[in-house]
């Protein structure tokens, strides 16, 4: 019984935490306004003063309430930390952008073999190594990624265990002369393991943010493969999207991809009529287009 009631108060708390926090956050407790105090709290919500103590806790750490003494408690008003927004159509260069603003916690690095799965995934030689390092992301000092990630140890090599704790890992990358050319990449859910709530600082079992993204170079031969766990309440993805097709078939596109696509259909026309027959006398200034522009 004892165990049970251990357990279920940061449970109760950490929900308390989710619910102030989403009132502060939609504007229904508005910036500057002065929160309950801890009794009546605890009455509202029918939990123990020690409770609505942690979730306050919680939020203090957060930036998001002040406590005056003497006065109460306040929600910080402008001061709640705005979480990292990350571009889905342009997923690369952000990454490399948000290391250059963000500070990193580097917790293991070692050379492993690999699994069925990760050789596959990367177009390993048989036999070949990888490179494993776990990073933990932080923003304002605050951790929001927990990154794992695995590189073959050909590319591994050429870069310190000290380079990886102070610079982005593509840019370490392309420093060897790789281009990052295209990447696959799932985005899904889950809950965190003892050791990653550690790391971020949530409660275990906490809900987050997961993806998963191979990176290629020109060739097809895999150059990393990630692993990232993000704070939810830190961290978010963004895209573009734009209406595209015919009438009746009309559906949601990535602005960029459709970008790429009209471009595309632009240089395709462009080469169609390139490869016609000149029409007698017709030149560039008569055109007044050059051909060789895109």
């Amino acid at each position: 019984m004892t165990r049970s009631v251990a357990t279920a108060e940061p449970m109760k708390a950490h929900r308390l935490y989710l619910l102030l926090r989403e009132q502060i956050l939609s504007g229904e407790v508005p910036d500057s306004a002065k929160l309950p105090s801890e009794p009546q709290l605890a009455q509202e919500h029918r939990v123990s003063r020690v409770t609505v103590r942690r979730a306050l806790d919680k939020l203090a750490s957060d930036g998001m309430i002040e406590r005056r003494p003497g006065s109460g408690t306040f929600v910080s008003g402008g001061q709640t930390r705005m979480p990292v927004v990350a571009d889905l159509a342009n997923a690369l260069t952000h990454l490399v952008e948000m290391g250059r603003k963000t500070g990193v916690r580097l917790i293991a690095f070692s050379y492993v073999n690999a699994t069925p799965a990760l050789a596959e995934e990367l177009k390993l030689e048989p036999g070949e190594r990888l490179q494993r390092s776990v990073r933990v992301r932080l923003i304002d000092g605050q951790p929001f990624s927990y990154l794992v990630t695995h590189v073959p140890e050909r590319i591994g090599i050429s870069y310190s265990e000290a380079d990886l704790a102070s610079t982005p890992l593509l840019e370490l990358l392309e420093r060897t002369g790789l281009v990052a050319d295209k990447a696959q990449q799932i985005i899904g859910a889950t809950l965190a393991s003892p050791d990653v709530a550690a790391a971020l600082d949530v409660e275990i079992g906490a809900a987050l943010l997961s993806m998963t993204r191979v990176v290629y170079e020109a060739s097809g031969r895999g150059i990393e493969h990630l692993q990232a766990l993000y704070r939810p309440d830190r961290y978010s993805f963004h895209m573009e999207l734009a209406r595209t097709g015919d009438r009746g078939a009309r559906r949601w596109t990535a602005a960029d991809s459709r970008s790429l696509t009209e471009a595309n259909e632009n240089n395709n026309k462009k080469n169609a009529r390139e490869k016609r027959p000149p029409l007698k006398r017709r030149t560039t200034h008569e055109t007044g287009r050059d051909p060789s522009e895109t």
